[in-house]
């Protein structure tokens, strides 16, 4: 298993509406999320930083599957417009952030 974590933004302003549509997402976006091996996915805020983590057993596949899951690409149309994040082309996902401890 690997354990995957990043940071986005949202712009500001935004905060209660980025709020509001994790609050309502789509189920068709859970379930592109569990087909493309996603599990445990938190997404925490602070001000305007999110940071985001989740698991998966093979990131690489994970993220090829959501970067061509039609469902996936409408989410990140919409979201767009209330964030700002940079994506690394190699992944099309923003830059993961290399753990520094791990406690079992």
């Amino acid at each position: 298993m690997q354990r995957v974590a990043f940071l986005m933004s949202v712009k500001p302003g935004y905060e209660e509406e980025y709020k509001r549509r994790h609050d309502e997402i789509w189920p068709e976006m859970l379930e592109a999320l569990q087909r493309a091996g996603a599990r445990n996915y938190s997404i925490f805020r602070h001000g305007t930083q999110l940071f985001a983590y989740l698991e998966t057993d093979d990131f690489e596949r994970m993220a090829k599957t959501l970067a061509a899951d039609p469902v996936n690409q409408r989410w990140q149309q919409w979201m767009a417009e209330i964030m700002t994040q940079e994506i690394d082309p190699q992944t099309q996902w923003p830059p993961l952030l290399p753990e520094m401890f791990h406690m079992d």
